[in-house]
């Protein structure tokens, strides 16, 4: 995760700024980084190429909401299913989809990832799959990235010995979910895009992966579709 915002200023404002909005933070959750509005951009910007009057997204792991009211706010006629295992997060993504005028438009559900959507009817419909998940392995949270659970909670970062178990699980079930023709997106830390293309590459279930960069030529987003 970057260190390119103050946490403690953003938790002591209550407020921060992605993709142009507003939205409410506080403990319990993380705060939304800039460099997730790649994640943000790419998505609304593959649902405006589909023209789908009125996609059906899934946001897993969805945090303060931001990926999902940035979807809803650009893609008026979506409907996203927004999911998170925390109650700071649930409570918190739900705030901000008031406070935006599109919680219509969202619904959030709590859950260990696709449990939360278990009884929803919602197999095979799913045009898009986005997903922030903890990518921080556990070493580094017990070396170099240890200040980043001094404000913020420890699930939000945490994924394994690897930081790819999020994405393993993600990656397995989603196409239960998927549609055919969907498309799953990730964000990744620096230096996970090739691990997680490979691991998408590997599942038969799976085609067109891609990587998306940011500005610095990092890999950031690594995206697949479901086989037709």
């Amino acid at each position: 995760m970057s260190e390119k915002i103050n946490v403690a200023e953003a938790y002591e404002r209550g407020r921060t700024q992605f993709m142009g909005i507003e939205l409410l933070v506080g403990p319990g959750a993380l705060v939304p980084r800039p460099e997730t509005e790649l994640l943000g951009r790419t998505a609304v910007e593959a649902l405006r190429r589909t023209r789908l009057p009125a996609p059906r997204v899934v946001d897993m792991c969805c945090g303060a909401g931001n990926l999902a009211c940035a979807i809803s706010l650009n893609i008026p006629g979506a409907h996203v299913w927004a999911s998170d295992l925390t109650d700071g997060c649930v409570e918190l993504s739900r705030r901000n989809a008031a406070c935006q005028g599109v919680d219509s438009h969202i619904t959030v559900l709590q859950g260990d990832l696709f449990e939360a959507l278990s009884g929803l009817q919602l197999e095979r419909t799913i045009d898009m799959i986005v997903c922030n998940p903890p990518y921080i392995s556990e070493s580094r949270l017990k070396g170099d990235r240890a200040s980043l659970l001094t404000d913020e909670p420890r699930e939000a970062f945490a994924a394994g010995p690897y930081g790819l178990s999020i994405h393993m699980r993600v990656t397995k079930d989603s196409p239960r979910y998927l549609r055919p023709g969907g498309l799953l997106l990730f964000e990744v830390g620096r230096g996970q895009d090739r691990q997680v293309a490979t691991l998408l590459e590997r599942n038969d279930a799976y085609e067109n992966v891609r990587v998306v960069l940011d500005e610095t030529g990092a890999g950031r987003v690594v995206m697949a579709y479901a086989k037709e």
